[in-house]
């Protein structure tokens, strides 16, 4: 199985709305890209101070089903669309298990 995780801080004038937006949008591609396995995403639950405001964890068979996940248009269109318009910070990292 290979994970990938994102952790994302958004911008101070990121809306509630578009929070929302994000969460909803990215939780449509497993019906839409079949190689997204599984999908864990969420706000952060702010009982730690300097966490990111929300993660995403989505696994794929292989290496391969990534690629198509991350170069899917529908995927892409997402970030351009959704989260880069409020994104302050991200970091990510893909893992093999």
């Amino acid at each position: 199985m290979f994970r990938h995780i994102v952790l994302f801080t958004w911008s101070a004038e990121a809306t509630d709305d578009q929070k929302a937006t994000v969460a909803a949008e990215l939780g449509k591609l497993t019906g839409v890209i079949p190689e997204l396995r599984a999908l864990a995403l969420g706000s952060d639950a702010g009982i730690s101070a300097g966490n990111h405001d929300f993660a995403l964890v989505a696994d794929f068979d292989d290496v391969d089903g990534y690629t198509v996940y991350r170069d899917h248009p529908r995927h892409q269109a997402v970030i351009a669309e959704h989260i880069k318009p409020i994104l302050a910070g991200r970091a990510a990292v893909q893992l093999q298990l």
